[in-house]
Formats: structure tokens, sequence, C-alpha cells
């Protein structure tokens, strides 16, 4: 199934709106800087590659009715300044930033816009030629009709490419047959809403499950391994992904099923030892208390709302990334990344 994400031309970007899905498919145009923020924030545009893609375009945008070099540097670092308060936890949209910085900081005299677009295509064409690479190594960890469980939304909806976790799935079905169990998600419903519909696009298999059945589901069937994504890893491997993952991990550790982290190493922080200073994103209560819109609460209940946990890297099979597959006893992934 081709369905598009994202796409930049003549200067205007066009997103899917993931808030709509499975019952719409609209694309947004956004037209300057504030629209760009307002759709990373609301989650229309969700998944830290896709993010990263977003705001490197971002930063184009934002330049949009400006001809005046001066000018155009100052935008550019209100730009830079404005979509990093977006989203704190995922560290590929900061990644994505400094790739920019360096342009909006020595605009040429002659042809600044290209400069910065062709930049922001190279970061797309990467993330796209990344999650093919982690597909590839992915698929090799998989067995024939494995069974396997999935968190939060990681395919072409989070990347702009073939996904992270589910691009391996995605690919892993064709060549192998599977069956992907699909957490819901909570309080967000990304799973519900936007990973069956990606994967009944692409023709594969699948169950929805309550996000507090997957224990349950390990006991009674034979499930082959968990795959999630990522938003940040820090540099022992201790990693933060959607809320709910570091349970999915616990309870497939406590019945031997291995779990694997699909993440491009843009995704890796190494200035943080460990995940205990990884920043967790506070999201509204009312996503709790009051999902999709929907009160399931009285009024005035109070809600914790943490976007995302951070699983500890003894409970991780492996990370799959696009230079393979690291393993750790324990990680050192300033060793084994140093070189990038």
């Amino acid at each position: 199934m081709a369905y598009p994400v994202l796409r930049y031309e003549n200067a205007r970007l066009f997103v899917l709106d993931q808030t709509q899905l499975p019952w719409k498919t609209v694309m947004l145009e956004l037209v300057d800087l504030e629209s760009v923020e307002q759709a990373i924030r609301t989650l229309q545009v969700r998944g830290a590659p896709l993010i990263g893609i977003t705001a490197a375009y971002g930063v184009c945008v934002a330049m949009n009715g400006i001809g005046d070099r001066e000018r155009a540097r100052l935008r550019g670092h209100e730009a830079l300044r404005r979509l990093a308060a977006t989203r704190p936890t995922a560290v590929n949209l900061f990644w994505a930033l400094e790739r920019m910085r360096p342009i909006v900081e020595a605009l040429p005299a002659q042809g600044w816009r290209k400069r910065l677009e062709a930049e922001a295509r190279a970061i797309h064409a990467e993330t796209e030629a990344q999650d093919a690479a982690m597909a590839e190594y992915g698929v090799g960890l998989l067995a024939a009709g494995a069974k396997v469980i999935t968190h939060c939304n990681t395919g072409p909806l989070a990347t702009g490419g073939r996904g992270t976790a589910l691009g391996v799935l995605i690919a892993g079905h064709a060549k192998l047959g599977l069956h992907v169990y699909v957490d819901e998600t909570r309080p967000r419903w990304q799973g519900a809403h936007l990973t069956t519909w990606e994967l009944d696009g692409h023709h594969v298999p699948h169950t929805l499950i309550c996000d507090n059945s997957a224990a349950m589901l390990m006991r009674s069937e034979r499930i082959h391994s968990v795959w999630v994504g990522a938003d940040r890893i820090a540099a022992n491997g201790d990693t933060a992904n959607k809320i709910g993952t570091f349970a999915l991990a616990i309870a497939a550790r406590h019945h031997g099923v291995p779990f694997y982290v699909v993440a491009p190493t843009s995704t890796v922080d190494l200035a943080l030892d460990d995940g205990s200073t990884i920043p967790i994103e506070q999201r509204s209560p009312h996503e709790v208390s009051e999902p999709d819109g929907h009160p399931i609460a009285p009024a005035g209940t109070a809600a914790w709302n943490p976007a995302f946990d951070v699983t500890p890297a003894d409970l991780i099979t492996g990370i799959v990334t696009e230079r393979g597959v690291l393993r750790g006893t324990p990680y050192d992934l300033r060793a084994a990344l140093g070189a990038a």
C-alpha cells in the first residue's frame, strides 16, 4: 500500500494528518512556522524520525515571504529555537535541527533557500535509506510464521520511509509470513488507530489487544518476539519509547521472549550516560481522563500522563540500527557508534 506521509514541493510542506486516521486521510498544508509547530505539538505529525524530517522542512517553510538574507538568518534562528521546544523527548528532532543550524548561521549570499532545502531533502533521503537497512537486518531475527507483539506505531507513518520496528515486520511478513499482535497503546491509541491501519494496508495478519493483556498473551501463545521503536536511546542502551514499553519489556523477560528495539543511530544520544536523564514529555491529563474527547472519569479527576517511559538496557535483547544489530552485556553505544 502506498500512502503519502509527507512531501515538500515548491516551498510548500504537506503532511498526512495522523489525528484523523483511520477514519479520514487528510493532507495538511503547513504554510508557516506556526502551523509546523502546531502539527508537531498536536501529534498531527508524530514518530521521532518523521518529527525530525518535518522540523527540517519547517525551517524552510519559515523562510516563506522572506527575500533578504539577514532577515532570513534571524528567522532561521527563531525557527530552530521554536521547533526545538515542540517535543522534548524525540532526539531526532534535535538531530535534524542541528543539521540545519550551520546553514542558517552561514547563509550563502546567493541560493540560500536552495541550500536549506537541499539539506532538508538529504535528511529525508537518509531516513529512507536507514529504514531500508534496518528492515534487512531485522528480518534476519525473525522466523517463518512467527507471532510477534508491537507497541505504538513505528511504520511509514512514523518515519516517512519504511518505518522502524513495523517496517521490519512488514518486510518480515513478505518473506516469512507473520502474525502481529498490536497493543492499543493508550491513551492516544496509536496502535489501534495507526498500526492496524498500516498492517491492513500491507495485508499483514494482525490482532488488536489491550495493552494490559500482553503478558497473558505471552503465557497463552507462542510469541516469538516483541518489536518496538525508540524516541531516544542513552549511551548505555536505556531506551525511551511510548509509555507502556517498559511494562511490555518486563513481561517479555519474565516469559523468555526476545525484546528488540529498532531505531536509527540518529536516535542514540551519546551525551547521556543512561536513561535517568532522558527528558520525559508530560502531556495533558485530559488525554487520560477524556480519550478522544470522551470522558471516562468524573469531572476533575486527576490524571498522570507521561508520554514515554524508559526501558532499562538489560531488558533489551538487541538494538537494530542501520549499521547492524547491537547487543550488549552491557551495551556500550559510545564504543559501538563512536566512529559515526
